[in-house]
């Protein structure tokens, strides 16, 4: 029997299909791309990434006395890592990145180049480039990276993430384990996910296979266009990989250009998932809408009258449809924008004007406090700030910082314990918290009661 080759079944197929059905139809959507040419074409514009960052040495542990004598099993380990040598060394990591400029501009994920003392480029006709980071966003783990060369470097277009549907075709190019330049298809499995990575999750799932090395590479759609920024797996399955879709990355490359950083807008709620128990408990049809849990004292939404149990349907004009939404919208307004957000609140729809306010980081909070007599500096905690430490508690008064020499640094406070208690008072506020330590005596000792991890501790803190 005679083969017949893929390259002329294609325009057959297509054909055939333009023969049943009308112009237009879905039957031109089932042809595979020509992955051949794909690659050809956009191989260039895709890069490998190698970093190197030094690692310090880690300090001897003090092992404490026994009460039971000396241990010779442990002190045979404790003397044979004595003997290995402590100097700082090179930890090398690989991963993917994408040309968005021929200038020189390349988007990859903030994971790979977090912490580098040295990032290398190498492009896929083997030229290579140090680089130098431009902006990075820890929240969406993006990064923005600049190689300088005499001429223009190839470039990738940047597509639409949000046209991009359940079933098309996909292609993946990256540096797997390794291996420079590999080409991976598939299919996009899912859109919106949530995987728990961030605030802003609304990842693309595809079965093009991503493996350790892919991250910061592109995904790209069958008319060569990159939808998505490769980033996540899941441990131990197959078949499960996860994009950042390219429109959210859009969003902030000019700001990581200019600024070398993104803003982001702050409204100051906590909030949850409306189920179905929910819904009917508060009289609303449908599982719809962010359900606010807390609402953050002399806030934005605390200065417009928002109130715990009130059910936020839309924002700036925009439909909540579930509670993941809301913190994206939000993200994207401009600082200082007033804007509608309507609730239900007591089974009835209202309007609240909420002026939108700065989202800060965390270490610019605790940058913009001053530390207190004890030597550090506490803050409010809260649910995302507790998913971030893995701490199981969402309120109360956490140790942010802690001065190196200080009262509380000798004690053995350390940053991320929970203030549960100031000489036998219970704080839940900040302002409970500095009420408490005003009231001490003079002369006298501060005892507080902390949480650490799943143990509960007291340190008692003389101040001269």
């Amino acid at each position: 029997m005679e083969t017949i080759s893929l390259r002329l079944l294609k325009p057959l197929a297509a054909a055939l299909c333009l023969m049943l059905f009308t112009a237009g139809g879905a039957c031109a959507k089932t042809v595979a791309p020509d992955f051949v040419e794909l690659a050809a074409r956009l191989k260039p514009a895709v890069v490998n990434i190698s970093t190197a960052r030094t690692v310090a040495p880690q300090k001897k542990h003090q092992r404490a006395p026994s009460p039971f004598g000396s241990d010779p099993f442990q002190d045979f380990f404790e003397r044979f890592f004595e003997d290995l040598p402590q100097r700082s060394y090179k930890q090398k990591s690989l991963g993917s990145g994408f040309i968005i400029s021929d200038e020189g501009y390349i988007l990859t994920n903030n994971h790979v180049v977090s912490g580098a003392d040295e990032i290398k480029v190498k492009l896929a006709d083997g030229r290579e480039f140090k680089a130098e980071i431009k902006g990075r966003d820890e929240k969406l783990d993006l990064a923005l990276l600049k190689i300088e060369g005499k001429d223009h470097f190839p470039v990738a277009t940047l597509g639409d993430s949000d046209a991009i549907k359940v079933g098309e075709w996909v292609m993946a190019i990256g540096n797997p384990f390794g291996l420079q330049q590999t080409v991976t298809a598939g299919i996009i499995s899912a859109k919106g996910r949530v995987i728990g990575s961030g605030p802003y999750d609304d990842f693309l799932q595809t079965d093009a296979s991503i493996n350790p090395g892919n991250s910061g590479g592109p995904l790209f759609n069958a008319n060569g266009e990159v939808i998505g920024v490769n980033t996540a797996i899941v441990a131990g399955g197959q078949g499960i990989g996860f994009a950042i879709p390219i429109n959210m990355a859009k969003s902030i490359i000019t700001q990581l250009r200019e600024k070398g950083k993104v803003t982001r807008g702050w409204i100051g709620v906590a909030i949850q998932t409306v189920t179905p128990e929910l819904a009917q408990s508060f009289g609303l049809e449908g599982e719809k809408g962010a359900l606010v849990s807390e609402v953050v004292k002399d806030g934005p939404a605390d200065h417009a009258g928002i109130k715990s149990g009130d059910i936020i349907l839309e924002f700036d004009d925009k439909t909540v449809h579930e509670m993941n939404e809301l913190p994206r919208l939000v993200a994207a307004t401009p600082v200082g924008k007033k804007v509608a957000v309507k609730v239900l609140r007591d089974g009835k729809e209202l309007e609240v004007p909420v002026t939108v306010d700065l989202l800060k980081d965390k270490e610019e909070e605790a940058a913009a406090q001053e530390p207190d007599k004890l030597g550090m500096t506490v803050g409010a905690l809260t649910r995302e700030l507790a998913e971030k430490m893995g701490i199981g508690e969402t309120r109360g008064v956490i140790v942010m910082e802690v001065k190196p020499g200080s009262i509380a640094g000798e004690a053995g406070i350390a940053r991320g314990d929970i203030v549960r208690e100031v000489n036998g008072k219970k704080v839940g506020s900040v302002e409970e918290y500095e009420s408490a330590i005003a009231a001490r005596k003079k002369g006298g000792v501060v005892r507080l009661l902390l949480r650490r991890g799943d143990s509960s501790l007291f340190v008692a803190l003389k101040l001269d």
